[in-house]
């Protein structure tokens, strides 16, 4: 059983780590661009193995895609962090044509491979991947959702002062400030938070669910990684053991939710095949307002690539 993590970044290598401690492949293969760093970074994981007492190999190699053939799920973290002066769609153009590079290899050597996509801007890295690979929108999908999810949880945890295992949590939308928690979908040990925690209380934690990752690069002067390595890592899983988990995953909806060719945030199945099924929930007028403005902020990104005929 091999997984790939292409980019061995902060979010790459942290991914890759969880997965092997975990003992979610036998191989974890760690693929990056520049000479040595995945090869470092993977041998430093694999010497982890004797202390930590697990028996999962890490391997790095520099663009040898070769090396990836036949994994079962391979994760795309691939990209650049959005630069000083550099505008969105400065950042959509060279992050599209990276993910496609990416995709292309990735398709020719592992065709039946699962890709998740971490690369951002994540909604439509997604969606480039998609177009890229020609394959189901089932096997092709993006690691936003149990992100933004943990963030939320976690916030929800500290405000209550109980364990972040007892929450769950839904959350919709796309990855970035127009996001869609929901609070009606939200229990403690299966208790609605509303009934825990005041509106006035739950909204700022709310706010700050959706600026999540911009609190941290203000804090670091860069993107989060473990957080977003272990989420990536957990949907890693739920396709290798074919757990069946559900999950909030940017998936290509077609009529789901009245929305049509986009892909956007929403609770899934996944498992061996990737993603099972799509969960429609039950919303309110509320609820479908905010989701439907997410998807037309997407929408608009979405649009963006479209028109640079990248892909």
């Amino acid at each position: 059983m091999k997984v790939t993590v292409i980019g061995a970044g902060n979010v790459g290598a942290t991914c890759a780590n969880v997965l092997a401690q975990r003992e979610i492949a036998n191989q974890v293969v760690l693929l990056d661009i520049k000479e040595g760093t995945a090869e470092g970074k993977a041998l430093d994981i694999w010497q982890t193995a004797p202390i930590l007492n697990y028996d999962s190999r890490s391997v790095g190699v520099t663009n040898k895609y070769e090396d990836t053939a036949d994994s079962e799920v391979v994760v795309i973290t691939s990209g650049l962090p959005r630069k000083p002066g550099m505008s969105r769609d400065d950042l959509i153009s060279i992050n599209a044509g990276i993910v496609k590079s990416v995709t292309e290899n990735v398709i020719k050597y592992s065709p039946n491979a699962i890709i998740i996509v971490v690369s951002n801007p994540l909604d439509v890295m997604t969606y480039a991947a998609y177009l890229t690979a020609k394959v189901d929108s089932k096997k092709v999908f993006g690691m936003a959702g149990i992100l933004d999810t943990a963030r939320y949880r976690a916030f929800l945890a500290e405000e209550l002062n109980v364990s972040p295992k007892d929450i769950q949590a839904l959350l919709m939308g796309g990855h970035g400030d127009t996001m869609v928690p929901l609070p009606r979908y939200t229990t403690v040990a299966g208790i609605p938070v509303t009934e825990l925690i005041t509106k006035e209380k739950l909204d700022p934690i709310i706010e700050r669910t959706k600026n999540g990752g911009g609190e941290l690069v203000k804090l670091m002067g860069t993107s989060a990684w473990y957080a977003p390595g272990a989420a990536a890592a957990q949907m890693v899983e739920a396709i290798v053991k074919d757990q069946r988990r559900v999950f909030p995953v940017c998936s290509l909806l077609n009529g789901e939710y009245g929305l049509d060719n986009i892909y956007l945030g929403v609770p899934v199945i996944l498992g061996k095949n990737g993603i099972e099924r799509i969960i429609e929930v039950d919303l309110n007028d509320e609820e479908k307002k905010l989701l439907n403005e997410s998807a037309v902020a997407v929408k608009g990104v979405m649009k963006v690539l479209d028109d640079m005929n990248i892909i």
